[in-house]
């Protein structure tokens, strides 16, 4: 009886080891089957953007819902392309792993999307890639300097020049100090001197007047000099102050966090701001994509409830415009951000760590130039440029500018 008991538990046993040789096999063979080519990534990367994914999903770490990595030797390839063209289909049909999830990320309900298989392999293949060869976070040199989203402007800083005139100053009474001394030394010298005449004689005994030093011409004139030399640095500074808001961080309606959106959940800035990639301006996120989480998430916060409040009665949230350039001048979104590839934290600072969102660039004439003259043309794979960066390589050096495309022309901004 024995015997018999441990020759079942011994097939049970090899049963169990096989299933999951063979299970483990086919799995790793759906691994293999995803697609490795630089143009499926690219188009996968597309779709993972154009279609949110990045939205609840992360490759390397949970967010709303689970983590992608390895996704592909957890779920049979079919079972994904169901999944995510109808999830709530799976789970009314009582699919178990399709119930599970549920029931681990429930109320957050995956959304169906209208993707064929070539699609969703393509997102598979970004997603491996991504696993394999995560970025490696690379130290940002160009912090603070113009044109690379630091706040400088050309030239010597406000608080630069200030301290050089004071130090001018303490120089200046050093001197005359240094001076007074010597004119003692040389007139105890004069005095020492025997058979003066009576004009040397009456400068020895001389007597320092300090009302007489004050009102002395020389000296009224180096403090008027003074005078008028801070005075139009006050002005000045002043003037170049006129429109300048940074830092400025005004009280929203809504006390939206970007540190938890943009920075903890990951999510694109072209999310909510949806006109970023396609036009002149960002826009404002409506309502109505901020109920596409929010209907299901935090529900019970009162800040989430005046979302609520603002859907049922039609009206807008007033939110307070944080940036602000003068009518005079043209920017186009779109231009920078899907033209020029440039980081929205160029422009608007490291807005994944700000709990208020700040001002962070001056947004002054003299930084978008800057920016112009020391930015590269991002001309890799666009034949736009093939001409221009061939006439530009024969006659220059360096990189082709911003400069060197008409981004230093008046009519570019001012129209």
């Amino acid at each position: 009886m024995v015997a018999k008991t441990t020759i079942v538990r011994f097939a049970t046993a090899c049963l169990m080891v096989c299933c999951f040789v063979f299970s483990g096999a086919n799995l790793y063979a759906q691994r293999d089957a995803v697609p490795t080519d630089e143009a499926t990534i690219n188009l996968g990367k597309s779709l993972f953007s154009e279609y949110t994914c990045n939205t609840c999903h992360a490759v390397g770490s949970k967010k709303v819902g689970p983590d992608l990595a390895g996704i592909y030797d957890r779920r049979e390839i079919e079972w994904i392309n169901s999944w995510i063209r109808n999830s709530q289909v799976m789970i009314q049909n009582g699919d178990p792993q399709a119930v599970a999830l549920w029931e681990e990320y429930k109320p957050s309900a995956m959304a169906a999307f209208d993707l064929d298989d070539d699609q969703i392999m393509a997102i598979l293949a970004y997603v491996r890639d991504a696993e394999e060869n995560p970025d490696i976070p690379v130290a940002d040199t160009n912090v603070g300097t113009p044109g690379a989203g630091g706040s400088g402007e050309g030239g010597v800083p406000s608080a630069y020049l200030q301290i050089i005139i004071v130090v001018l100053i303490i120089v200046l009474v050093l001197i005359l100090g240094v001076l007074g001394l010597i004119v003692k030394l040389m007139r105890k010298y004069i005095q020492d001197q025997k058979d003066l005449s009576e004009q040397d004689e009456e400068i020895a005994n001389e007597k320092f007047s300090l009302s007489a030093f004050v009102k002395s011409p020389t000296v009224i004139g180096i403090i008027t000099f003074l005078v008028i030399v801070l005075a139009a640095k006050n002005v000045i500074d002043g003037l170049y102050t006129v429109g300048v808001q940074q830092g400025y961080a005004p009280k929203q309606p809504i006390a939206f966090s970007h540190k938890i959106h943009a920075g903890q959940y990951e999510i694109d800035c072209q999310y909510c701001h949806t006109g970023v990639e396609i036009g002149k301006s960002a826009n404002i996120p409506s309502v109505n994509i901020c109920m596409n989480c929010h209907s299901q998430i935090k529900t019970d916060s009162p800040e989430i409830k005046k979302l609520y409040t603002a859907q049922e009665t039609g009206e807008p949230i007033e939110w307070v415009r944080v940036h602000n350039l003068p009518d005079l001048a043209y920017f186009n979104h779109s231009q920078h951000v899907k033209v020029g590839q440039i980081e929205c934290q160029t422009c608007h600072g490291e807005i994944q760590e700000m709990e208020v969102v700040k001002q962070h660039a001056p947004l002054t004439m003299g930084w978008c130039i800057d920016c112009h003259r020391n930015t590269d043309v991002n001309s890799k794979g666009n034949g736009y440029y093939n001409k221009l960066v061939e006439l530009h390589n024969k006659s220059s050096k360096t990189p082709l500018k911003v400069a060197d495309i008409g981004g230093l022309e008046c009519a570019k901004c001012h129209y």
